[in-house]
């Protein structure tokens, strides 16, 4: 827990870093406007009111990395815990057994994504999505969402951890498909935000979105489980069963992913995958997510082999996944590439020179609250296994 409580210090640090420099920069009010118009202050003031000056504030590109780590969060989160509850409806006996420990490191992780967009969206915002709900809004539809979604896991953790199996198995086909709703409705959420920007045409040019986004987000939950497997049953008689299953699950999805990115490059917008490829991004695209999430991870796990390379492939597509969201939300703050205007590349600024890539560094309020948002998932995890024991087998009855 001492790990984790460092990673919660950081993230107050962080939210501390956000709130000062949103709420406590120089005013910029009628009185000050009054007593001296032409302040230096005041206009910068005015500035950072109307423009923003750091990463989510930003005026001219709102997502970078509160959304990379709201997806990745949410989708592998949401992906463990749809992996647990197919595992169950086809009979996995031993993923069954350890459903408690998988399902609430899924949950956990849905919590540190919830932590990240919340502390994005400030408590005075979401009180008004709450007392003036729009349900129109791409923001307010999480409010349902998952105030359905997560009481059905937390009730499916209470049946495993009461041995309730026959209950517990009837719950997983609602978990599956409500796992199912929630990566669809996700999707559509972001993309409703996303074309709110007209320069975000990825969304609409990615051929397969959902599909990419659900893949994906299976391979980083095997890599979940698979370093949960690690931490929770190494000295365990279950350890090696559990890691071939994740290495022949995580095979075939890697392998399907594989293919998609083969896919996807060659019919996604060729100027799109010119900059990705070829542009600021291909040092990161090429060894930070191809050789992470593919490369490395298909070569530990194609055969089978001992433990400790299942957990290697674990680790790999962990770190490669969150690039893999991290491009996708950087490389969608690309000018589009399209002439819908007929004025050329569509411009984020109306009296700036048109640039082929737009890039704002995330301020480290945003950096301290991401990594402690880690914290939020290894805290949330270990209260329910000091409590809960959710590490353990659960022997049917």
């Amino acid at each position: 827990m001492l790990f984790a409580y460092a990673l919660l210090a950081l993230a107050a640090f962080g939210i501390y870093e956000i709130f000062d420099v949103r709420y406590f920069s120089a005013a910029a009010n009628a009185h000050a406007s009054g007593l001296n118009p032409t302040s230096l202050e005041l206009k910068e003031a005015m500035r950072l009111a109307v423009f923003g000056d750091v990463g989510e504030v930003n005026r001219n590109i709102p997502w970078t990395l509160f959304i990379v780590n709201y997806m990745y969060m949410i989708y592998t989160g949401s992906g463990i815990i749809f992996l647990v509850a197919l595992a169950e409806l086809m009979n996995f006996h031993l993923v069954e057994k350890a459903a408690a420990g998988f399902m609430v490191a899924g949950i956990a992780m849905v919590f540190a994504g919830l932590f990240t967009i919340a502390t994005d969206l400030n408590m005075l915002n979401m009180v008004w999505m709450v007392l003036t709900p729009n349900v129109g809004a791409g923001m307010w539809l999480m409010l349902p969402l998952y105030c359905t979604y997560i009481p059905f896991v937390l009730f499916e953790i209470y049946l495993v951890l009461t041995h309730k199996r026959a209950w517990a198995k009837r719950l997983a086909l609602p978990i599956l498909v409500l796992s199912i709703i929630v990566d669809l409705i996700e999707y559509y959420i972001q993309a409703k935000l996303f074309s709110m920007n007209t320069a975000r045409h990825l969304w609409t040019e990615f051929p397969f979105l959902t599909f990419y986004f659900i893949i994906s987000a299976f391979v980083s939950s095997l890599g979940v489980m698979g370093i949960v497997s690690f931490l929770a049953h190494r000295q365990k008689h279950e350890y090696g069963a559990l890691m071939e299953l994740n290495r022949k699950a995580m095979l075939f999805f890697v392998s399907i992913l594989g293919v998609y990115e083969i896919f996807a490059y060659m019919t996604v917008d060729k100027d799109w995958a010119f900059l990705i490829l070829f542009g600021p991004f291909r040092y990161v695209y090429f060894i930070g997510y191809i050789f992470l999430t593919l490369t490395l991870p298909f070569l530990c796990i194609v055969k089978p082999r001992k433990p400790i390379f299942t957990l290697i492939a674990s680790i790999s597509v962990v770190i490669g996944g969150y690039v893999g969201r991290y491009l996708f939300v950087y490389g969608g703050n690309a000018n589009p590439m399209s002439n819908r205007f007929g004025v050329g590349y569509e411009k984020y600024d109306f009296y700036a020179l048109s640039k082929p890539f737009n890039y704002v560094a995330p301020h480290l309020g945003e950096i301290l609250i991401v990594v402690g948002s880690i914290g939020v998932a290894v805290a949330i995890y270990k209260l329910f296994d000091v409590f809960l024991s959710v590490g353990e087998l659960r022997e049917h009855h």
